[in-house]
């Protein structure tokens, strides 16, 4: 009797752990469709109220990425540690030096003080997407070479893409107006005369293109 008991006992041990594996593994897929296709939306509302999207397209330097990215994370940390992006620089990273500037819609903006998601669907430029593609520098970037303008030059890239902002609004300025108009900008190495000079011819290269 024993062992007939036993016998008809196996059958459902091993249907409650199947049935538990099936859960389990149901679970599973669930959540991992949910990751995949977690863009999608019901009745055209997103499924949860107040959710951040965390892979996102990018428009950088005129090229659409997709990347993933944390509901808290800076758009500096994105482009240097997601997209490969260098150039941008994190140096206070408290929006008090400018070395991360970057443009987002032609507008000089601290990338280290953006989060990712709030730029999905605009333009962001970077020091990287200013060379023309056959290689041609920028002529701001063109008078950084001409004037020698940095020592250290970790603050450059800041100081680029702020006049490049700068010029788009006035393009001919003084050298008090553009000193000011990218006074956001600090160089560790304290040597603003060089620097506005290099802008300076930079704003020049820019009126003879």
């Amino acid at each position: 009797m024993a062992d007939t008991k036993t016998t008809q006992d196996t059958p459902n041990v091993f249907s409650r752990r199947n049935f538990i594996k099936g859960v389990i593994a149901a679970g599973a897929t669930v959540s991992s469709a949910s990751y995949l296709f977690r863009t999608t939306t019901l009745l055209g509302q997103p499924s949860t109220p107040g959710a951040v999207e965390r892979l996102v397209t990018l428009n950088v330097n005129g090229q659409l990425r997709r990347v993933d990215v944390m509901k808290q994370e800076t758009l500096a940390t994105t482009l240097r540690y997601k997209l490969g992006l260098t150039g941008t620089k994190i140096g206070c990273d408290r929006s008090e030096c400018g070395a991360c500037t970057v443009l987002v819609d032609d507008v000089p903006h601290y990338s280290c003080s953006v989060l990712t998601h709030t730029v999905r669907g605009r333009n962001i430029v970077t020091i990287e997407g200013l060379a023309a593609a056959n290689g041609t520098l920028h002529p701001v970037q063109q008078g950084v070479v001409d004037e020698q303008g940095f020592q250290c030059a970790f603050c450059m890239p800041g100081f680029v893409m702020a006049t490049v902002g700068y010029l788009k609004t006035n393009p001919n300025p003084t050298r008090a107006e553009l000193a000011h108009g990218i006074s956001g900008n600090l160089c560790r190495c304290a040597d603003y005369n060089k620097i506005l000079n290099a802008m300076m011819r930079g704003a020049e290269n820019m009126r003879k293109a």
